[in-house]
């Protein structure tokens, strides 16, 4: 196997990985990864941006072969599996039987023991929250006491709630058990809302995320000053009239074969694109059911797309921030961004509810959330990356865990007042770059 890297392919560690004998003997190869190299990590399928999937010691436990489903229960939607089994592989195997996640990320290609160390969020936290409050239980291997079976409603839940969104330093997540939703079809009737400023997007959120399961917005932060703050905003819920869920496949989907060269996405082509996605939908504010893949995961039709970003990588900067601070926070930072030049094709906005997450390490708080992602071009990101963090901080907001790979410790101890908690409960066997950053 290959060495292994974060998504975005920045900081480059590359990682050496190793993939037990989990059916036998596991308690074997953990304590020689550990004898050997002082630490490891969990590692599933990549999709961190950063560095919290990176081990310390450069040496992780893979868990892409841990993909079998344990048990099911489809009269009542529950599930357990393996935590190398993916978001799309579930979906896979739940939809036709009138299943779906509770929650998704923004890929099918996340694995279930990712998500719950990242304790995900999706389209719909405003109206389910994260992934977190859907466990309903938790297998995990600890170096130290072995095998454990975890639970939100045990009498001392204090190491369930470390592992959810504990970015997998409490103990190897060996299998899910899972609360799904049920749905009526595959497809997703979507509408869509184009808003000429930041002000209009909170107006058309507030107005219109309450009344539909899923919300998520696209902003041009390289539009012209008077259009600062355009874009388009989608709401959509499970389709009671789409096509039948049997037989509902994604699209095959086209590969980037090789690194892009640095200078394919510069302010130039990232204007054009954009300006061509703002005008680009023609039948605004009207109901029309889209597949499910292509509203959740509208990326992963193009295999390997962060190859896009050259062999630098880029780096994904996502914040949330107190709702009544979005305003000014959001128009400063886009105007950040605008100055210098630097601008991000793939830019969101979502609303997070106020549903709160058993997780310490939960990313998203009552407010407005931001994701960009920007290619790697040393201090100019670096500075760009820095002055948007005081906007955020200042403002009472923080960023995620599992895009970052440049928090300072003090913003991070600031934002996240639970850290030591999750520290305390930390297998002394797991050790990742972002937490060694972190906490040093």
């Amino acid at each position: 196997m290959s060495e292994l890297l974060s998504w975005g392919r920045y900081p480059r560690f590359p990682q050496q990985p190793t993939t037990p004998a989990w059916r036998e003997g596991v308690d074997d190869s953990l304590a020689a990864l550990r004898q050997r190299h002082g630490h490891t990590l969990a590692f599933g399928n990549g999709r961190s941006y950063g560095d919290s999937c990176l081990a310390a010691s450069h040496h992780v436990v893979h868990m892409r072969e841990l993909d079998r489903f344990i048990h099911v229960d489809w009269a009542n939607g529950r599930i357990r599996a393996e935590a190398g089994v993916t978001i799309g592989e579930l979906i896979a195997v739940a939809l036709p039987r009138g299943w779906f996640p509770p929650v998704t990320p923004g890929t099918q290609f996340a694995t279930l023991g990712g998500a719950v160390a990242n304790d995900v969020h999706g389209k719909n936290h405003h109206v389910r929250g994260t992934l977190g409050r859907h466990v309903r239980a938790l297998g995990i291997h600890r170096s130290e006491d072995g095998y454990r079976e975890l639970r939100p409603t045990d009498s001392a839940p204090e190491l369930f709630q470390a592992t959810i969104g504990g970015l997998g330093l409490t103990g190897i997540i060996v299998w899910v058990e899972l609360q799904l939703q049920r749905v009526t079809s595959p497809a997703i009737k979507a509408k869509t809302y184009r808003f000429r400023t930041l002000e209009e997007f909170l107006t058309l959120s507030e107005e219109y995320d309450p009344a539909h399961e899923y919300s998520v917005a696209w902003v041009d932060c390289l539009a012209p000053r008077r259009s600062r703050g355009r874009g388009l905003l989608t709401v959509g819920d499970h389709s009671a009239t789409g096509a039948s869920i049997i037989g509902s496949t994604p699209r095959s989907r086209m590969t980037v074969p090789m690194d892009a060269p640095a200078w394919l996405l510069n302010a130039w082509s990232v204007r054009a694109f954009n300006a061509l996605t703002y005008h680009r939908p023609r039948r605004l504010a009207r109901a029309v059911d889209v597949p499910w893949h292509s509203f959740f995961y509208p990326l992963d039709r193009l295999r390997d797309w962060n190859r896009l970003y050259g062999r630098r990588g880029f780096q994904q900067f996502q914040c949330v921030v107190p709702t009544e601070a979005a305003a000014h926070v959001l128009a400063e930072a886009l105007a950040r961004i605008h100055r210098s030049s630097t601008g991000s094709m793939l830019a969101v906005l979502k609303r997070c509810g106020d549903q709160p997450s058993p997780g310490l390490l939960s990313f998203p708080l009552p407010g407005i959330s931001l994701a960009l992602d920007f290619p790697q071009r040393g201090k100019t990101t670096n500075v760009l990356l820095s002055e948007l963090d005081a906007i955020v901080h200042d403002a009472g907001g923080r960023l995620y865990p599992a895009k970052d790979a440049h928090m300072s410790p003090r913003d991070f101890r600031k934002a996240y007042p639970e850290w030591s908690r999750v520290e305390s409960q930390r297998d002394p066997a797991l050790l990742s770059q972002f937490w060694r950053r972190v906490i040093s």
